[in-house]
This record gives structure tokens, C-alpha cells and sequence, in this order.
């Protein structure tokens, strides 16, 4: 039956043009398959407010100013797993890849005290743009188990309800995340980026491509000047973000 729901949602969708209404039919939806609460996000930096990034949402009462005060958002398992997810992924199962990390215990309460407030599990899909990680839709409360067309069904619907709200809530924002990255590499430039991706030191790329260490530097300067990167291994993440290299 969630099945039918969710296809028949997708369809509606493109057909709805203001927020009004969207979310009623959304969180009829959402009802309908059990889950409580949910939230459409833009990715929020380790230290922004992610309230002030909410596109939708609808939570326990008092959980997202405890969210915000206890600063959850710079440690919360589900948030950190989300720059490694390519689809959806239930919350429960982020801990497991945490297990050595020096926050786990501010983890696993930060975990019981979102249980307390009626959050004890739910599933996120991220939402990904030409530059990497936009936000995702988070959907949550009572237990629920989504089979694999289901959790399919639901990551279509995040990609493609994060961007109407988003076109609808900030179309300026929108325009800018949408836009075109113009990045120009040379030849040279590219092979150091991607034997730098590999893992390689200036010296391993020099011998690679028959130049000196110092010219390879005179490179690697060159290419975080043009992605704006803070050091190396900053270049290698955008430069991944924006799909330079894979």
C-alpha cells in the first residue's frame, strides 16, 4: 500500500506549485506511512544553526532548541554520515561506523535523550548538486521499516521535494546552487590533481610526469588558488565536490 502512496505523492508533486500545497499532502503522507516527524535541511557547516537552514519540518516539542543548545548538530552521528551517504540510510545504523570515535558517548546520549523526546528511529536521504552535499530529508519517530522500494520511492521524493521548497523558499539560493561551477585546469594541472587523489607526495607525482618536486609545488599552488582551497587535501575535497575527478 505505502507503495501506491508514494508513487501516486511523486506524481502529485509535480504537479503542486506553492508550499501550501505541498506539505499538507506530504505529512498526509507521511501519517500514512507511520513516521511522526520529518525535516527538509540544508546542509548545514559544523558551527551554522541548522533551524535557520529548515526548508519544512515538523518535530517533538522543545527537541530542536535542545538540538541547538547542546550544539548536537557538530556531533550528531546521522549529520557526520550523511558526507559519506549516496542514498538513504536509517539512524540506528550510524553508531556502527562510529564505534572508535572520541565523541561516541555524546553520540549515544545525544541518541537516548532524542528516544526520550519520541525520535527512536527514523531514515535520512541526502541530497546531492553540482556542489556535492545540498541538504536532505530526514523522516522520523515511531519505528518503521521501509523495504528497498520504499526507501527507493522516498530518496526520489527528498531530491525532488528539497528542490521545489528550496525554488519556492529562496529561488536566489537556488539559482546560485544550480549554477554552472567554471573551473579551468590545464592539462598539467589535472594529472597533479588526480595523482594527488591517488595519494601521492610531490616528489611521486615529479617522477611520474618527469618534472621536479618544486614545479609540482608551483602546481599545487596554482590549483588551490583557482578552487579557493585551504591546503591540499581541501583541494582533493572539492575538487571531488564538483566532479573534476572521481
Amino acid at each position: 500500500m505505502n507503495i501506491t502512496l508514494l508513487v501516486q505523492f511523486l506524481a502529485l508533486l509535480e504537479e503542486m506549485k506553492t508550499r501550501e500545497e505541498i506539505l499538507p499532502e506530504f505529512e498526509r503522507l507521511l501519517d500514512r506511512c507511520g513516521f511522526d516527524f520529518y525535516g527538509v535541511v540544508r546542509q548545514p557547516k559544523p558551527h551554522e544553526n541548522p533551524l535557520r537552514l529548515l526548508l519544512a519540518g515538523r518535530w517533538p516539542e522543545s527537541w530542536p532548541q535542545i538540538y541547538i543548545r547542546k550544539k548536537y548538530v557538530v556531533i550528531d552521528p546521522t549529520i557526520r554520515y550523511l558526507g559519506h551517504a549516496q542514498r538513504g540510510f536509517r539512524w540506528r545504523d550510524t553508531l556502527v561506523a562510529f564505534r572508535s570515535d572520541p565523541h561516541r558517548k555524546r553520540m549515544e546520549s545525544m541518541m537516548v535523550e532524542a528516544r526520550n523526546h519520541g525520535l527512536f528511529d527514523g531514515d535520512i536521504f541526502p541530497v546531492h548538486g553540482r556542489r556535492g552535499l545540498m541538504g536532505n530529508l530526514t523522516v522520523g519517530g515511531r519505528v518503521v521499516d521501509l523495504s528497498p522500494v520504499e526507501l527507493s520511492l522516498f530518496d526520489a521524493i527528498a531530491k525532488r521535494l528539497f528542490w521545489k521548497l528550496l525554488e519556492l523558499t529562496d529561488p536566489e539560493i537556488m539559482a546560485e546552487l544550480v549554477s554552472r561551477v567554471e573551473v579551468q585546469m590545464t592539462r598539467r594541472e589535472m594529472e597533479a590533481l588526480n595523482y594527488l587523489a591517488d595519494g601521492m607526495t610531490s616528489n611521486d607525482i615529479g617522477k611520474v610526469l618527469d618534472i621536479s618536486s618544486h614545479t609540482v609545488d608551483w602546481y599545487m599552488n596554482g590549483i588551490q588558488e583557482k578552487l579557493k582551497a585551504k591546503n591540499r587535501h581541501h583541494a582533493v575535497a572539492i575538487a571531488f565536490r564538483l566532479g573534476l575527478i572521481s
